[in-house]
């Protein structure tokens, strides 16, 4: 059977899309997670050897285990510590809490004088995050995945019928370690406190899925472009002693 591609004229065309019916970013600062004490330092479950000395840490202890000279980082896992690429769709949980009552709305006035009826909506924010401790000679501890979460609250245009569609964009987490001396031994300390912080940014857009009618081209594939082979290239010769013009040499 012969199939005419499609040609001539636009045509008028019903098509099914998704309508953004307001669309807002903003970046956002999880509240400091914070561990003081080793009653906190047994909530973190650190993965560490035994320590060569026993301490009031024990190998749950990453200051014990690895002395002074820390370095520090966390990273976004899921809720079983796999390293997690945070701005893959889905990798963090980020959508609507829905309310009893449905969003209520607001009056807003616009620079220009007029008002504007919004929606209040309500997005929560929540993942793990693994925090890893390594010392200059190579070794390391790594907690368990520790929760964090953050709920917040936008106005938009969101009528009834919309849903929300949001995203992370970006994603940045630190941490900090304290230690202290344990004793009047040089070179002993013991877990002190653990600051975390995480920042995020965020796409948060209200939609719907609509019929629109439009009049327009159907699209064609291009032509393929056809592969070209490089050009021989010969390594370059050295004729001022070979073939030396015949004369060998003399």
């Amino acid at each position: 059977m012969n199939i005419n591609p499609i040609s001539g004229g636009q045509e008028t065309l019903c098509v099914k899309v998704h309508k953004v019916y307001d669309w807002v970013t903003r970046q956002a600062d999880v509240p400091l997670l914070a561990f003081t004490g080793l009653e906190a330092l047994g909530s973190l479950g650190f993965d560490c050897p035994s320590t060569p000395t026993p301490t009031p840490g024990g190998a749950g202890d990453p200051c014990a285990f690895l002395g002074g000279n820390l370095t520090v980082d966390c990273f976004p896992t899921d809720e079983i510590g796999n390293p997690i690429d945070p701005l893959a769709p889905g990798a963090i949980l980020c959508q609507e809490i829905p309310q009893p009552d449905g969003r209520a709305t607001g009056q807003f006035q616009l620079p220009d004088g007029s008002t504007v009826t919004l929606q209040k909506v309500k997005v929560l924010k929540k993942g793990f995050i693994v925090v890893r401790v390594s010392n200059p000679q190579g070794l390391s501890c790594t907690s368990d995945p520790i929760p964090w979460a953050l709920s917040e609250k936008f106005f938009l245009c969101a009528p009834p019928g919309t849903f929300i569609q949001c995203e992370v964009t970006d994603f940045e987490c630190d941490a900090n370690l304290m230690c202290r001396s344990v004793g009047i031994t040089p070179g002993v300390f013991e877990f002190q406190q653990l600051d975390i912080s995480i920042n995020l940014c965020q796409n948060v857009q209200a939609e719907a899925v609509v019929k629109l009618e439009i009049t327009a081209d159907f699209c064609q594939p291009r032509p393929d472009m056809p592969l070209i082979c490089p050009p021989l290239a010969f390594p370059p010769q050295c004729p001022t002693i070979f073939p030396a013009n015949g004369n060998n040499g003399e």
